[in-house]
């Protein structure tokens, strides 16, 4: 699953739980650690 994808998503106004609809082999659990890691990431830029 690209990381766009979920992104994509998100900014469409969808909600995890949509998200998590439409791939069902993506865990929740994988879903909060791509956006923890992302957060880091972006918090390490400022």
């Amino acid at each position: 699953m690209p990381v766009q994808t979920l992104f994509d998503y998100l900014e469409g106004g969808d909600s995890l739980e949509v998200f998590l609809e439409g791939f069902p082999t993506v865990s929740r659990e994988l879903l909060i650690q791509v956006l923890e890691e992302c957060k880091q990431l972006r918090l390490a830029q400022v």
